[in-house]
This record gives C-alpha cells, structure tokens and sequence, in this order.
C-alpha cells in the first residue's frame, strides 16, 4: 500500500480519544512508509492527522477544493497541496491517490465520503479496501444499522464486510494490507459481477 486516503472531522470532537487516534494513525502511516491523502485542512482532527504525519517524516497530500482554500483552512505546512474547483474533482482525485481508505469519526461529510468510494467498490469500480476506525465506539449505532440493511435485504452481507473495522490504528492497518475484494454482484439475485 502506498497511500492512504483518509476521511475524518474539521472539528476535533468532544472526546480527547479522537485527536489521539488522528494522531496516532499519522505516526503509524509515516512509520510504515504509506503515504497520507486527506482533505487539506490545518483544523479540527485533520489538521491533527497531518500535522502527526509530518512530525515523522511521512509523505501528506491535501486536496482542497477552492472555496475552503479561501475560507483560510488550508495546511500551510504542506509541501503538496493540491487546489480543485470543486468538492466532487476533490472526492475524485484523492480516490484516483489512494490505494485504500479509513474514516475516523467526523460529519456528514466525512460519511459522504466514505460511502461514496465504498460504493464504488460494491458495483466494482475499484478493489480498494474501505474502513472504519471505530474510536471509542463512535461507529457502533452505524454498523448496527448496516447490519440492518443486510437483514432486510437491501445489501449482501459479503459486500456489508467489505467496510472493514478496528478500533486502534495498527489492528485497522493489518486488516486493509489483508484485504481481498469479494467477487460477487451488488444486486441479490443475481450471480455474476
């Protein structure tokens, strides 16, 4: 794996667990030699994450869209900072970037974004591993909701499982280095992809 794409908060949350996770999660990629895409901010647990990352030597690439360059929430300590036009040529090129991706806890953005790529990879667009790091249980009423919409029929449980988890940043590590994409079709009812 040579990038990670990483989705999370421009807010830090309430909880001193989130910031530590961000943190730890930048010293692990930079340690391990997996390079950093996130979205570009200095605020909130992203701006944690990359400023972990940089503190041990690892490679960051933000991409921000425009607009919020302007806002003044842009990591100037970046040496690669990639400028879009738009939040959906941001979600591209981070995906096109990445060779896998985490969410840590954050908003409604943050989900956007990771549903976005984890349902390119159930129609099977790419085979890239998408995952949760579930600090502190921030994800548990989400994966129970999951669970649910495989219960009723509106997801197969392999693809259900392809949204990996782990709850420390090494465990989550192991798990998308172990990934291996399910060869099966989105729609139930029908066998080939």
């Amino acid at each position: 794996m040579r990038r990670l794409c990483v989705f999370l908060g421009s807010n830090a949350g309430h909880r001193a667990d989130y910031a530590e996770a961000a943190v730890a999660l930048g010293t692990l990629l930079a340690r391990e030699g997996i390079g950093l895409v996130y979205g570009g901010a200095s605020v909130g647990l992203m701006g944690r994450l990359a400023d972990a990352a940089l503190a041990a030597g690892g490679e960051v690439v933000g991409v921000i869209p425009r607009g919020i360059l302007e806002r003044e929430v842009a990591h100037k300590g970046l040496a690669d900072l990639r400028v879009v036009g738009s939040m959906h040529e941001r979600k591209a090129l981070m995906a096109e970037l990445a060779d896998g991706f985490v969410a840590l806890p954050g908003g409604v953005g943050m989900l956007e974004e990771l549903f976005e790529v984890w349902t390119w990879a159930q129609l099977g667009s790419h085979e890239k591993p998408c995952a949760l790091l579930n600090i502190a249980g921030y994800y548990d009423r989400l994966l129970g909701f999951l669970d649910h919409v495989v219960g009723e029929g509106f997801m197969r449980a392999a693809h259900r499982d392809m949204l990996l988890v782990a709850d420390e940043p090494s465990a989550l590590l192991a798990r998308l280095r172990a990934y291996r994409a399910p060869q099966v079709t989105k729609w139930i009812g029908r066998e080939e992809r």
